[in-house]
């Protein structure tokens, strides 16, 4: 005999994509989240206190691991860690922002790949090291940038890490996401080897590599269109009245 299976704790999905949209506190949402996902399963109240508790012990090292490098990183900002990598990228003549991407992109895949994600991030590499370079690169062959490009330079660089960790690390054999995929698939009576999922996942990274590298491509021919225009307008925007007034002094 079938059992009817109940949605309504999925409502916890609900409130998640809500409280994210709304742009709350992410700890109060997950929090708010749990709670009605409890609720919604019939769970009694001190039953749902334990299991956030229980999930509270399980990952109280995870504030620590993450505080620690952020800790260092920190230091090393404070210390001239932007400014230096920003005037070492800006003695580069050839170096773009787009190419510098394009380059961190490869890389960020090819690590993820063969499992080594820490080794790139927001915090730990886009932040102190990538974007700032982004930055350095284009001031170097177009001069001072506005907070609009600066800023548009950061998203750039912080999806290129997304792009690269999203779809790199599917080719590694032991990630989380194959291994999930694999045990669903031979629950429902399909045994797939996890190296053939991992393998499959190769065209996917190589057309996404393609496909972001292209986009930096048009990233550097935009900000050329762009900031020569600005350069030139500023150039020809002195009236006639300023020039005149200038040849009498």
């Amino acid at each position: 005999m079938q059992t009817t299976v109940s949605l309504w704790p999925l409502i916890g999905v609900a409130v998640i994509i809500v409280g994210f949209l709304l742009r709350f506190n992410p700890m109060l949402i997950v929090a708010v989240a749990a709670i009605v996902t409890g609720f919604a399963a019939h769970f009694p109240p001190e039953k749902i206190l334990a299991e956030i508790g229980t999930g509270f012990i399980k990952t109280r090292n995870i504030p620590l691991i993450i505080l620690l490098p952020l800790a260092v990183i920190g230091l090393l900002e404070r210390h001239g860690l932007r400014e230096r990598a920003q005037a070492w990228i800006g003695g580069i003549k050839a170096a773009t922002a787009g190419r510098l991407l394009i380059v961190y992109l490869l890389v960020r895949e090819l690590t993820a790949a063969v499992g080594l994600t820490g080794l790139g991030g927001h915090p730990q590499m886009v932040r102190p090291l990538i974007a700032p370079m982004a930055e350095g690169a284009t001031e170097t062959r177009f001069g001072k940038i506005s907070d609009a490009v600066r800023f548009k330079l950061r998203a750039f660089s912080a999806a290129t890490d997304n792009v690269g960790l999203f779809f790199g690390e599917d080719i590694f054999v032991a990630f989380g996401a194959i291994v999930l995929m694999t045990t669903f698939l031979k629950e429902a009576g399909i045994v797939v080897e996890p190296i053939h999922v991992a393998v499959w996942g190769i065209p996917t990274a190589i057309c996404a590599f393609i496909i972001h590298g292209f986009r930096l491509h048009l990233l550097d021919r935009r900000l050329g269109r762009e900031l020569r225009g600005n350069a030139a307008a500023n150039t020809t925007s002195v009236s006639p009245t300023q020039s005149a007034a200038g040849d009498k002094a």
